[in-house]
């Protein structure tokens, strides 16, 4: 007799214990947050007090871009800016990827959701630019010095890539 020995109750236990694995190995990818928002998160600098940042859908949910919670189309204002800046991009000849798109968005210093904060400013307060009812608890003008001493938009560069060969 060939296949699987034991009794049921060992080979359930068994193929539980596998299934149970699989889960386990599979919960990384599941929980896997879309590429353009762990790039965004990188070049906000939203990481830098979470060392599990990868894992927490709290550091910057969907409703960042999207209007629904689940992300997907239709995006809110400030995708819509995001989503027009690329078609910019386009249109120009470019091949912008995210970083250099989302740091142009950015500069451009655009109120998306017209609740009077640049979307540059809504950033580096952790709101929603998307959102007009999510707004900084600080005046544009404190906002803008703040900002400004932390580095202004150049804090949001996309980084150079790194090269791999040393230097002769």
């Amino acid at each position: 007799m060939g296949g699987l020995s034991g009794s049921p109750a060992a080979r359930v236990r068994g193929v539980g214990g596998v299934l149970a694995a699989l889960v386990l190995l599979a919960a990384p990818v599941a929980l896997a947050m879309p590429r353009y928002r762990l790039q965004a998160i990188q070049q906000f600098h939203y990481d830098a007090a979470n060392p599990l940042w990868q894992l927490d859908r709290r550091v910057m949910a969907c409703t960042f871009c999207h209007v629904n919670e689940g992300g997907g189309a239709p995006w809110n204002p400030f995708g819509e800016a995001i989503r027009a800046g690329f078609q910019a991009d386009a249109a120009a000849g470019q091949k912008g990827k995210f970083p250099d798109v989302l740091y142009a968005v950015l500069k451009a210093e655009g109120d998306a959701d017209g609740d009077g904060y640049p979307d540059v400013l809504e950033v580096f307060a952790h709101t929603l630019p998307g959102d007009a009812d999510s707004k900084p608890d600080r005046s544009v003008a404190v906002l803008r010095a703040a900002f400004a001493a932390a580095g202004g938009v150049a804090q949001y560069a996309p980084k150079a890539p790194q090269s791999s060969g040393s230097a002769p």
